[in-house]
């Protein structure tokens, strides 16, 4: 019997030491949208003390969903134990590319990740509610929002990130529903060059944002993300950018995440130091 216990508690501790993260779903309404937005929020082990913790804000791909990070990467849960973060990752829509849409207001996704979300994050989590405690990034039609919304949002956050991001989208007008976002290319021109990625880095200043950027040599978006390197390097934005063979598949995202958390726990711990010896 005593046997029986002591296997039983060693098993419950491994449990604890595996996955010792805690993952809610919750719903976050939107006003600008008239409806509840589902969410992962993800809570490192430590976060039951009093400390006040930065957030990454995780986004998905066309056709996925706000727990599509969590069930195909399930290692995150991990990375916001080792890193002390909050990690967030709220429903895009199946293919809202993250903005405020001109076309339907349905899709208001710039207002509802970029303030909406962010002011309830911080009214219900222990969060650091500075841009200084705030990155955001994402994989795919995420990865352009990780730019896209930080870009335009530099108030809000301090950091950004991209993976295989579809940093251009002036190249495909006839894909993932961009032109029900925004107007076709032909008839809205203006509009598909004022929402890419490479048509915002004028926003930009020296060191206005810490970026790191991601993409596989053997993915269909890696030609944007090497112009998008070349035009940051011509402009003296600094970025991080790798690149390494890989495709346009959650076995590259399981590992580029990897990257990308550690990036934004470097600069989170630097940004604490910074405000301390203030």
């Amino acid at each position: 019997m005593k046997r029986c216990v002591l296997i039983s508690l060693l098993f419950a501790l491994f449990v604890v030491g595996v996955f010792p993260a805690t993952v809610d779903t919750v719903s976050v309404f939107s006003k600008k949208m008239e409806k509840e937005i589902k969410t992962v929020v993800i809570k490192p082990q430590s976060y039951d003390g009093e400390n006040a913790f930065p957030v990454l804000y995780l986004l998905h791909g066309y056709s996925d969903r706000y727990d599509g990070w969590v069930i195909k990467v399930p290692h995150i849960k991990e990375l916001s134990d080792q890193y002390g973060v909050i990690i967030v990752c709220p429903d895009g829509a199946f293919g809202s590319w993250y903005f405020d849409s001109p076309v339907d207001p349905a899709f208001q996704f710039e207002t509802f990740v970029s303030k909406e979300l962010i002011t309830w994050v911080d009214n219900n989590y222990k969060t650091v509610a500075l841009r200084e405690g705030r990155a955001i990034t994402g994989l795919s039609m995420g990865g352009h929002g990780g730019l896209y919304l930080a870009f335009r949002n530099q108030d809000v956050f301090g950091a950004c990130g991209s993976m295989s991001g579809g940093v251009d989208i002036r190249p495909f007008p006839n894909n993932w529903d961009i032109a029900k976002r925004i107007g076709s290319q032909r008839d809205y021109p203006e509009r598909w060059e004022e929402n890419t990625v490479m048509g915002l880095l004028h926003l930009l200043t020296p060191d206005a944002l810490k970026i790191i950027i991601d993409c596989g040599t053997e993915d269909f978006f890696f030609a944007v993300n090497q112009r998008l390197h070349e035009e940051m390097l011509y402009r003296n934005i600094p970025h991080d950018y790798i690149t390494r063979r890989g495709a346009h598949n959650w076995e590259y995202w399981s590992n580029a995440v990897k990257y990308q958390v550690l990036f934004f726990s470097e600069y989170f711990k630097s940004r604490h130091k910074s405000l301390n010896n203030q």
